[in-house]
């Protein structure tokens, strides 16, 4: 199954991203910023990093890329759609997930390693977690706090639209501890932690629950490849 990866100016993420995909067992596709041709891809990932310096605000200006037509049109027909930290911030701005991406509550940048809840096992990225389970991958960002107005947050929680939960520590400020949301159709699926970085055993951080060292992040890109299949 073939995966695209976009790299826009900033990012800095995408050979985890691409790495992950091929252990997953998929193929890596590179996809350019100024480019409207998804190359037939299966589905596409944006991962993280500071896409065009994170001018204007994060990940405003990569929602207007040339290469976003097209990935809006086609997650807007279902194709499975992953962004990662600015990832997440694109998909924002970009109108495919509500809310909006902000400065972390404490003014800070921080890198650790975070213990998640996967509150939504029913995406095409989650489905290979178990209801609440308990992982851990890292997390670095400077503006993850997500924040929505009142009547978005209940729908999220309404909808079962929140995917990850921090737990033990709300590490930016976000509203109801939300590490991550999906769209209504549970193809298009933003978070803030890093799951690229934690999918191979003895370079990511061990599991919450003690049981799968390293490879927490991996579940979500075999996840899409059962999908995609």
């Amino acid at each position: 199954m073939k995966v695209g990866v976009i790299t826009f100016p900033g990012t800095l993420d995408e050979g985890d991203a691409k790495r992950a995909v091929r252990i997953a067992g998929g193929e890596a596709v590179d996809l350019w910023h100024a480019d409207t041709d998804l190359k037939d891809v299966d589905a596409v990932i944006i991962p993280g990093g500071f896409s065009y310096g994170d001018y204007l605000r994060c990940g405003a200006i990569a929602a207007l890329a040339p290469v976003m037509g097209s990935v809006i049109e086609r997650a807007n027909g279902g194709m499975p759609v992953l962004g990662i930290c600015n990832g997440f911030q694109v998909l924002c701005e970009a109108g495919l997930l509500p809310g909006a991406l902000i400065r972390n509550d404490h003014q800070k940048f921080i890198c650790r390693e975070q213990k998640l809840v996967v509150e939504n096992n029913g995406t095409a990225w989650t489905n290979g977690f178990e209801q609440n389970a308990e992982i851990t991958i890292p997390l670095k960002n400077g503006e993850g706090s997500f924040q929505a107005h009142d009547e978005m947050i209940a729908e999220l929680e309404g909808e079962g639209r929140v995917v990850f939960r921090y737990t033990e520590v709300n590490p930016n400020g976000s509203r109801n501890n939300i590490a991550g949301i999906t769209n209504a159709a549970g193809n298009v699926v933003g978070l803030m932690p890093h799951p690229e970085h934690a999918v191979e055993k003895g370079f990511g951080p061990d599991s919450a629950s003690g049981i799968r060292t390293g490879i927490d992040g991996l579940t979500l890109f075999q996840s899409v490849m059962g999908v995609l299949r």
